[in-house]
């Protein structure tokens, strides 16, 4: 049983544990039930694997790649499209047990819309919108990258549903808090800070590419203190319209978690620490619950924003 003391609040959704399972690491939210010993009621939210207009295969392999203290990954997108994550997949789902956010991807404003529209007519309890996409109308420029163009999704979205709106903020940009900015303007209800890092890994025998789509985006320890520096900067700008934050990035231990609601995430995400240890969110709730007990704090919002500078 998870302690009431982190019962947590996000974006008007009420969540059991601070813990949000981030995107493309639990699958549609199905993958670690298998696990003896993991329950779903640990976490406050499971965000599902990236959901297009219609079904894509992804990138070719290799798709994940270890690093030190990390892991690339460039899968593509894979997913069965939005109409069959909504008829079958969410049909499936237990909301008793914890609350589900979809993720919405697209390479162009009418995939981004479309998307959102049919999440909105379903049971999902909040939408997260994934920016880094390319939009092929563009060239190819990720959307995450270009504050307007950032914008100009989170409006499209909002405008299709009633659901709160959490918006993904790439940290491969030159201007994370003028991107916040513009997307608080444009409707977005929350943030999710930060996506992956753009990285590479090469075979120095065959001196070619080791991931098939040449780079891919790295998470784990690795990106952590860069992490929580876009938080606290994001959180600059967010805290003066009340916009909360899911903190993530490299988090493994209670510490990193506490790290994150310090600099001033309201939630965590947890993602490349399940891959080795499936159990992480007991380990993580237990050390976030003993800590505000131990500070004589009543809730984790008591202790969210309090770097001391």
């Amino acid at each position: 049983m998870v302690s009431s003391l982190l019962h947590t609040d996000l974006c008007g959704v009420a969540m059991a544990s601070p813990i949000v399972l981030l995107s493309g690491c639990v699958g549609f939210g199905e993958e670690y039930t298998r696990v003896a010993g993991f329950s779903n009621s640990d976490v406050g939210a499971v965000v599902l694997k990236g959901t297009t207009g219609d079904a894509r295969l992804g990138n070719p392999p290799h798709r994940i790649y270890e690093t030190p203290e990390g892991m690339l990954n460039a899968i593509g997108l894979q997913n069965p499209g939005v109409d069959k994550v909504v008829d079958e997949i969410l049909p499936g789902l237990d909301f008793s047990e914890t609350r589900f956010f979809a993720n919405v991807s697209g390479s162009t404003i009418e995939e981004y819309e479309r998307v959102t529209r049919r999440f909105d007519d379903s049971d999902i309890d909040a939408i997260e919108i994934n920016i880094s996409c390319p939009n092929v109308k563009e060239g190819g420029v990720a959307f995450g990258n270009d504050p307007e163009m950032s914008a100009q999704v989170v409006a499209a979205c909002r405008a299709q549903t009633s659901k709160p709106i959490i918006t993904k903020l790439s940290p491969n940009q030159t201007d994370i808090q003028r991107n916040a900015r513009l997307c608080i303007d444009a409707g977005t209800d929350g943030f999710a800070v930060i996506n992956t890092i753009m990285g590479m890994a090469i075979d120095s025998e065959s001196r070619q590419p080791i991931i098939g789509n040449v780079r891919g985006g790295l998470s784990g320890p690795a990106i952590k203190p860069i992490a929580l520096l876009k938080v606290r900067e994001v959180f600059e700008v967010a805290k003066k319209h009340n916009v909360p934050i899911i903190g993530q990035g490299g988090i493994t231990t209670p510490k990193d978690a506490l790290e994150f609601l310090i600099a001033g995430a309201a939630a965590v995400g947890v993602g490349t620490a399940l891959f080795y240890d499936p159990l992480v969110c007991k380990k993580i709730n237990a050390g976030i619950a003993e800590y505000l007990e131990r500070h004589k704090m009543g809730s984790v919002s008591e202790l969210v924003g309090t770097l001391q500078i």
